[in-house]
């Protein structure tokens, strides 16, 4: 099973998530400030952070920031509040889903699953089969994604964008011009099924387009059911 680190200055919260995780056959460690946490990610490797925002010493982000800059572990971000700004905020500086407070201890164990399958499921350089690169061009070559390389370039400059805007991206060019549900979505890219947030695809479009710039209009809203890459 899987070492999770629990960042939460709450000890309530922390022994909820420690309950629960163990119950699944997981360890747990514990950490209660965001400083606590940068310092036993430097010392141990983990399968997994689960961490809150507002800490005392350093908050969630600020020690995410400092987590990124030598581990790649996947973060869980847990919050109190639910705005776009800190959900816009945790997925740039590079977590990996955010639940927000109270929460299902369920739910929880369930994302958990959902991201080290997908953890489990990327191929590594060394392991990944030899295949030629398949290069996608729109508008005269402006908009080019090679993907097999999972690079994307915007009038021959290289864009740099979050794991999961990569995610996203490919998955609507791989299905452009087709409708895609929400949930579809979700499913697909995140691996969630029914207890999928909707916000947290939202969130991802609009850093997604931000990264596309002026061919952020190649992704189209459909009200009330999904969105469509299409070409224009």
């Amino acid at each position: 099973m899987y070492h999770i680190l629990v960042v939460d200055d709450e000890s309530r919260i922390r022994s909820i998530i420690r309950k629960y995780a163990e119950f699944d056959g997981h360890t747990v460690t514990e950490a209660g400030d965001g400083m606590e946490a940068v310092l036993l990610c430097r010392k141990n490797e983990y399968d997994l952070i689960i961490m809150d925002i507002m800490m005392p010493e350093l908050d969630g982000f600020s020690a995410c920031r400092e987590i990124r800059k030598i581990s790649q572990t996947p973060i869980i971000m847990l919050s109190a509040r639910g705005e776009e700004y800190d959900r816009i905020n945790g997925f740039e500086v590079g977590i990996d889903d955010y639940v927000i407070k109270p929460f299902s201890p369920k739910e929880l164990m369930l994302r958990i699953e959902a991201i080290m399958k997908r953890v489990k499921t990327v191929p590594t350089q060394a392991s990944a089969p030899s295949k030629p690169n398949v290069i996608i061009e729109l508008d005269g070559g402006g908009l080019r994604a090679d993907v097999t390389a999972r690079l994307v370039f915007i009038d021959g400059e290289r864009v740099d964008m979050s794991p999961k805007e990569y995610d996203l991206f490919f998955y609507l060019l791989a299905n452009r011009n087709i409708a895609l549900s929400r949930e579809k979505l979700l499913c697909e890219v995140w691996g969630y099924d029914f207890f999928g947030d909707a916000r947290t695809l939202d969130t991802h479009i609009k850093l997604l387009r931000k990264s596309l710039g002026r061919y952020s209009n190649y992704i189209v809203t459909l009200r009330g059911v999904g969105y469509r890459f299409e070409e224009i």
